[in-house]
């Protein structure tokens, strides 16, 4: 990375810092650009090289926290993809504590971000996030268990729905319910789907 590269990315890090403190002191739509700057320590001039809007540097800031907690993930997700032609098929589903407690930790560690994420889903394209998981995972694994094609996008649907709307449940409740709480909540539905399948 060159000097001005570096530069760039550290303006968008102290635009991003800047964000988040403000979002846990204050609902997303009252929050201005102006307010970011300042508290960033930027001119406005800087923010708008970097969004256009103050909805892009919340759906940025959601995918750098996805993005943060897939790198942190226990699992080798590259080595997952690769063996889902091969695996067991009891192994083939994905809704376990394993899975799901990394995952559900990030949201509680964000719960401000995610809460609006979920506020702004349709505006911030909230399913274009989960393409590549339908893509290279969700997809070869209803494959596996031969559903048809033509079923796949709405069995995807039900699962990813569900779950969102699960998440969005203890997000309201401001997560006072333990993470093993929600990981039962939510294994408790999946299985009705599996043995369908």
């Amino acid at each position: 990375m060159n000097k001005s590269e570096s530069k760039y990315f550290n303006t968008a890090v102290k635009m991003d810092k800047a964000f988040l403190e403000l979002l846990e002191k204050k609902d997303f739509e009252f929050i201005t650009v102006k307010e970011i700057c300042e508290k960033a320590e930027v001119n406005r001039s800087t923010f708008y090289l970097h969004y256009e809007t103050v909805g892009d540097l919340l759906e940025e800031s959601v995918q750098y926290m996805l993005d943060k907690f897939m790198n942190a993930y226990p699992y080798d997700s590259e080595k997952f993809i690769h063996s889902i032609k091969s695996a067991d098929l009891k192994d083939l589903y994905l809704v376990t504590p394993k899975f799901l407690k990394p995952y559900l930790t990030s949201i509680l560690e964000n719960k401000k971000l995610f809460s609006t994420f979920l506020l702004k889903a349709d505006s911030l394209r909230l399913e274009q996030h989960y393409n590549k998981m339908f893509t290279n995972v969700l997809n070869p694994i209803l494959n596996r268990f031969n559903i048809p094609e033509n079923q796949q996008k709405y069995m995807l649907a039900f699962y990813v729905r569900g779950i969102i709307a699960i998440i969005d449940e203890w997000l309201k409740g401001n997560c006072t319910e333990n993470i093993d709480f929600i990981i039962d909540i939510i294994a408790n539905q999946i299985p009705k789907i599996k043995e369908d399948i």
